[in-house]
């Protein structure tokens, strides 16, 4: 059994829906006080409405990740509302599908702000609660796209997630003074909202593909999530851990056909 994280003041940035919701309901259900940032008031108030139903701690801070300003007040707030920042769950992030032809310099610019350039501001917000605390943890949701597959369309989104990466490995030796670890979650397909918008026969296709034969639940990234904030994890730093029901091992198609 993994240490309790029960009291710790926990940010998961894109909280309220999708994989972050997922996150904060998995650190909720271990008695983390979750911190649900997110632009939409409306989902964000019925996340934490969620929470607190199952007999969760939860607040909600609207927040514009991509503006550092927000970053900081999403920052101070927390630690009003929890008493510090334990737990930094960097997950916010966008996927819009065009591919380069049709892709315009702010389409591009777009999805930076919003996955690359948001990780670096709410590492950077919170380095001063984890110096306080003398402690720190940040879990950082990547993905298997760019860093290891590609897919049409999502030119941008990979190069965002592929940074990410990048990103942690100086971040993880500059934090290591502040006692604090930072590693990643890769996700392979989970079933959110935004995935289900792509359409059944998308995941259908993507089903099949996939060893498992099926998606990975918001929970499963939330499970991986928690080892990198526990104790146990306290040694491990600048690392990245796939979740993909095994999606990324079969060389082909033909591959899949003789499980």
């Amino acid at each position: 059994m993994l240490t309790s994280i029960a009291g710790k003041s926990t940010i998961v940035t894109g909280g309220s829906k999708g994989i972050g919701k997922g996150i904060a309901r998995v650190f909720a259900a271990q008695g983390a006080h979750v911190m649900i940032a997110a632009r939409g008031a409306e989902a964000g108030e019925a996340a934490v409405a969620e929470i607190q139903a199952a007999g969760g701690t939860a607040a909600f801070h609207q927040t514009d990740v991509a503006d550092w300003d927000s970053v900081q007040d999403m920052v101070a707030a927390t630690a009003e509302t929890f008493g510090g920042v334990d737990i930094l769950c960097a997950n916010a992030g966008i996927f819009p599908q065009v591919k380069l032809i049709d892709m315009s310099p702010d389409d591009w610019d777009g999805v930076m702000n919003v996955n690359l350039k948001s990780t670096f501001l709410c590492v950077k917000a919170c380095i001063p609660a984890f110096e306080t605390a003398g402690k720190g943890r940040v879990v950082v949701t990547s993905s298997i796209t760019g860093p290891v597959t590609g897919f049409p369309g999502w030119a941008h989104y990979g190069a965002s997630k592929s940074g990410q990466l990048g990103f942690l490995k100086t971040a993880a030796m500059e934090l290591a003074r502040y006692n604090t670890t930072i590693n990643a979650v890769m996700p392979g397909n989970i079933f959110t909202e935004g995935l289900q918008d792509l359409g059944q026969e998308y995941l259908d296709t993507m089903a099949a593909s996939i060893p498992l034969k099926r998606l990975g639940a918001v929970e499963d990234i939330g499970n991986a999530a928690l080892f990198f904030a526990s104790d146990e994890a306290a040694y491990v730093t600048g690392q990245q851990i796939v979740v993909d029901g095994g999606q990324i091992l079969p060389e082909s198609l033909e591959a899949i056909d003789e499980i």
